[in-house]
């Protein structure tokens, strides 16, 4: 595994048309904030403040830029909110809407007034005046959410009022990704690994059209490897793998993998 005094950086890639970089590997913060109803391999504690702050500083140091995060993730916008404080311009900054997660269970809402809320709220959960990414995180019915419940529309006017920078959707089927890419979506966030290939073609046409991809599941929630990581990073059309993790020395090692794609 390599380490920090071995200078690691990992290379950056556009995403898309939006004009912005980010590192081809990405940190998903999902255990920052939640560990009830999640599928990963063993159970976690979730980390103090200075584990966070440690763990944030090794992202920034192995020239990651893009930290994923969500309402759905319990408090991880807001204990980044505290944690990014005077650092906001070094990352790009990737957040959600429709899906909110309390008392153990998810909600799903969609509607326009909903997404401005959410919009708003997590603005002041991140302690900014801007948003680089928002996507829908859809419960499944992704055709039903970009065509019949204007929550696209709300997101595209909250774009032009400045408040977000690129806009698309987490998307749970194939024709809700080829229907994003059609309408125009800035970003989509597919899922890729070793064991699931059933969107590669996919994520490249999106890449083609410019749109940007960013992959989730690369290691199908912890139950695959390394090998399966290099694989999605280094597909065509991806423009940076998101993985969560709250080890510093595993977040190296993702790091490792893909430094010199």
């Amino acid at each position: 595994m390599a380490g920090l005094d071995e200078a690691v950086t990992l290379p950056q890639r556009q995403l898309g048309n939006t004009g912005m970089s980010v590192s081809v590997l990405g940190l998903g913060t999902v255990k920052l904030g939640r560990r009830e109803g999640v599928r990963y391999p063993a159970p976690f504690e979730l980390p103090s403040d200075a584990e966070a702050r440690r763990l944030l500083d090794t992202a920034r140091a192995l020239g990651i830029n893009l930290i994923d995060t969500a309402p759905a993730y319990g408090t991880s916008e807001v204990r980044l909110g505290g944690l990014l404080r005077n650092h906001r311009n070094a990352w790009c900054l990737c957040t959600k809407v429709g899906e909110s997660f309390a008392d153990g269970a998810s909600t799903y809402d969609f509607s326009p007034e909903h997404v401005q809320a959410s919009v708003k709220r997590s603005l002041q959960r991140l302690h900014t005046d801007r948003l680089d990414i928002v996507l829908i995180h859809s419960d499944g019915n992704d055709l039903d959410i970009l065509d019949g419940l204007g929550t696209l529309d709300c997101l595209r006017d909250l774009k032009s009022r400045g408040w977000i920078r690129a806009v698309g959707i987490s998307h749970k089927t194939i024709p809700g990704a080829q229907r994003a890419i059609a309408l125009g979506c800035d970003v989509i966030m597919a899922t890729l690994n070793l064991a699931d290939q059933s969107e590669a073609e996919l994520i490249a046409r999106a890449g083609a059209a410019g749109c940007g991809v960013l992959v989730k599941k690369a290691l199908a929630s912890g139950h695959s490897g390394m090998d399966s990581l290099r694989f999605a990073a280094g597909a065509e059309g991806v423009s940076s793998v998101i993985v969560g993790t709250i080890s510093p020395a595993h977040l190296q090692e993702n790091a490792a993998v893909v430094a010199d794609l």
